[in-house]
Order: structure tokens, then C-alpha cells, then sequence
């Protein structure tokens, strides 16, 4: 009884999926000439209109970006205890490929494009944020698995195009030289620096001693040896302080290394505070003694810093000699002979497609107003929405 009951329900349901089907597709068929030629117009048109386009080119330029290599100093920097940490902090580039990249697209460097091929004129804009961007848009940098930089520029010269191409590298190894890139880069600067300071200090502090007047045969009870010794495990515990500082920067207190580091500085100065009290001059030593074994001391630790400093300097300038940033260009960009925009066919497939897709959409809309004019509670709905609509737009 079930089965009879639920039988012409369902073969109803189907009928009327049928005659909804068989609408859609009469529907089609009383509009296949606008169907067909309508977006075969569209796409004609389209193509039409690619013609007038001018033709854009694009240059391709391939290059080797400078590559780390391990320095030759870690040996000697390892010897150095603390002014090794130094070097270690400031070393390595995790992924180069992308700085470069970054460095492409920097204010400096475009700026640097910008006065060189005068681009606002080019690009007709008025400020040099909207010659950025329009550089921007018609430039694009990748990096691959092989290291290589491939770099892409449009334009509608093609000589102009290769010539912004072959530029970007020019003006990126210029900016490159003002910049510490490199491991042995950065250590050559700090270096630098810091030798720098020592020798000002060094100065300061031999002026000192000969102000005393006061000769190495007063020295009795403390030898210059003893003096020179403590003030060479001075300098141990200041360049142990320094690379304990810079730790800190990229360590946690809990760390093995930085641990390490905090008991050797603590041996360093418990030795330091031993030799200083076995080396203090006797409470009758005379006044000019006193003062010129303080001033020697100081002496001699400003110029154990300064041989350190010295030392690290040269092997770094040494490393950055042989490692260098010099870009290796593989591929320079040459004038394109084909151009790359804009592709006739695709635009022509896409207009075609498009048009076909809303010419269909605007058949059945149609379609289904004529639908709901000829029924009457349709027409209804269909009245109250159009007046809803005149209301929305004040008229």
C-alpha cells in the first residue's frame, strides 16, 4: 500500500525535473544564434583591440649572487677565546638568496634607477613613490634552488628593457660596496673599528707613562714582566666581557654556551683579582713608583688590545679579499626579439568565454521573468520587487 502511495508522487517529482530540463535546453535552442555569435563577436572584438596595444618586451638577466664561505680565521678566533664569540655572532646569512632579492627592491637602489634612466619622465608620474611603484610592476626578481637570481624587466623598448636589466646589477654591486654582506665583511668592520679605539687609547696611555718621568730601573719590587702579565689577563676578561655581551643578544641565560662563557669570565676575573693583590706595591713603595707601575700597566693592556685587535683586523681584510661581494652575472639581458604581452589568443579564448557565460546567464534570467509574468502570484512578487526597487532608487 506504501509503495503504491509513494509511486505517482515520485514519477510527478520526475516529470517536472524532466520539463524543468527540457525548458533549460528549449530555452537554449530559441537563442543559439545569440549563444554563438555573440561571444564569437566579443572575442573578434578583443582581438581586434590587442592589435592597437603596444607591444611590451622582456629582458632576462641570470646572475650568481656572492656566495659565504667559510672563514679561514676560526682556528685563530678559537685561540682567541673571547674575541672568537665576537666573529661567531656576527657571522652567516641564513638564506642570501632572499636579502638580495630584498636588496633589488630597496628605496636605495631604485632611486639610484630612477635619477640614472630618468623613470618619472618615462613613467609620467610626479612623485617618486609612484615611480617606485610603477618600477616595481614592471620588474621581477626570483631565486632558485640553484642559486641563481633570475631577474625579469618590461618595457615597451626592448633595448630600454635589457639596458634596466643590466642596470640592476650595476647599481646592486655599488650598493653592495657600501654595505658588510659578507661573514669576514662584518668581522673587517668591527675589526676596524675596535683597532681603531685601541690605538687612540694606546696613544693616550703611552703619553701618560712618559708624563711620569719615572724609568723602568725604579721597578724593584715589581718586575715588568709581572706588570706586563697582569695586564695581558686584563685584556683576556674585557674581550671575554664583550663576547659575553654579545651572546646575550641571541642566547638565553640558560644556554650551555652562555653558561660556558659566564664561569670563564668568572676564572678570568678571580685570576685577575689574584695578580692584582700579588702585584699591588707596598704601602711605603714611593708615590712616582706607584703611579708609574699603574700607568705602565695600563699601558701594556691597551697594547695587548691593540695587537689583538690588530691581528684580526689583518685576517679579516685577508678572508674579505678572497671571498668578496662580486656579483657573477651568467646570462646578461640582451633585447628580446619576440615580445611577451599582449598574447592575441588567450585575450581573444577569454573575451569569447566570458561573453558566452554572461549572454547564457542574461537568456535565463530572461527567460525566467517572462515565466513569472505569465503566472499570477509570480507577477505579484515580480510588480512588488520592481516597485521596491524604483523606492531604492528615488525615483
Amino acid at each position: 500500500m506504501t509503495d503504491t502511495l509513494h509511486t505517482p508522487s515520485a514519477a510527478a517529482e520526475t516529470d517536472d525535473d524532466e520539463i524543468s530540463l527540457l525548458d533549460l535546453l528549449q530555452t537554449i535552442v530559441d537563442n543559439l544564434r545569440l549563444l554563438v555569435l555573440g561571444p564569437l563577436a566579443v572575442g573578434l572584438l578583443a582581438l581586434g583591440i590587442s592589435f592597437a596595444v603596444a607591444p611590451t618586451f622582456t629582458a632576462t638577466l641570470k646572475f650568481l649572487p656572492p656566495q659565504q664561505q667559510q672563514s679561514a680565521a676560526a682556528s685563530m678566533l678559537a685561540s682567541l677565546g673571547g674575541l672568537g664569540g665576537l666573529a661567531g655572532a656576527a657571522a652567516g646569512l641564513k638564506n642570501p638568496g632572499d636579502q638580495y632579492l630584498a636588496y633589488l627592491k630597496s628605496n636605495s637602489l631604485q632611486d639610484a634607477l630612477i635619477e640614472r634612466f630618468q623613470l618619472m619622465d618615462r613613467y609620467e608620474t610626479k612623485f617618486k613613490m609612484d615611480t617606485r611603484t610603477a618600477l616595481t610592476a614592471n620588474t621581477r626578481a626570483s631565486s632558485g634552488k640553484d642559486g641563481l637570481i633570475a631577474l625579469e624587466v618590461d618595457d615597451k623598448d626592448p633595448q630600454f628593457a635589457a639596458d634596466l636589466a643590466n642596470a640592476h646589477v650595476e647599481e646592486l654591486q655599488k650598493l653592495l660596496s657600501r654595505l658588510a654582506v659578507t661573514e669576514a665583511q662584518q668581522r673587517r668592520m668591527f675589526f676596524e673599528k675596535q683597532l681603531n679605539q685601541a690605538k687612540e687609547k694606546l696613544t693616550q696611555a703611552e703619553q701618560a707613562l712618559k708624563a711620569t718621568g719615572i724609568s723602568g730601573s725604579v721597578l724593584k719590587s715589581n718586575p715588568v714582566a709581572a706588570v706586563a702579565g697582569v695586564a695581558a689577563l686584563q685584556a683576556q676578561v674585557t674581550a671575554q666581557e664583550v663576547k659575553v655581551g654579545a651572546m646575550r643578544g641571541y642566547l638565553a641565560d640558560t644556554a650551555p654556551d652562555f653558561k660556558q662563557a659566564l664561569n670563564e669570565l668568572a676564572n678570568l676575573r678571580a685570576q685577575l683579582a689574584k695578580q692584582d693583590k700579588d702585584q699591588t706595591p707596598a704601602a711605603n713603595a714611593p708615590a712616582g713608583q706607584s703611579d708609574y707601575i699603574a700607568k705602565y700597566r695600563e699601558y701594556k693592556y691597551q697594547e695587548t688590545l691593540f695587537e689583538l685587535f690588530a691581528k684580526q683586523f689583518e685576517v679579516a681584510k685577508v678572508d674579505e679579499s678572497r671571498e668578496g661581494a662580486v656579483i657573477q652575472v651568467l646570462d646578461a639581458a640582451q633585447p628580446p626579439e619576440k615580445k611577451a604581452k599582449p598574447k592575441k589568443a588567450l585575450i581573444a579564448i577569454i573575451a569569447t568565454l566570458a561573453a558566452g557565460f554572461a549572454l547564457l546567464l542574461f537568456v535565463f534570467v530572461r527567460q525566467a521573468l517572462r515565466t513569472a509574468g505569465r503566472d499570477e502570484a509570480s507577477s505579484v512578487k515580480l510588480n512588488a520587487l520592481k516597485a521596491s526597487w524604483r523606492k531604492a532608487l528615488g525615483k
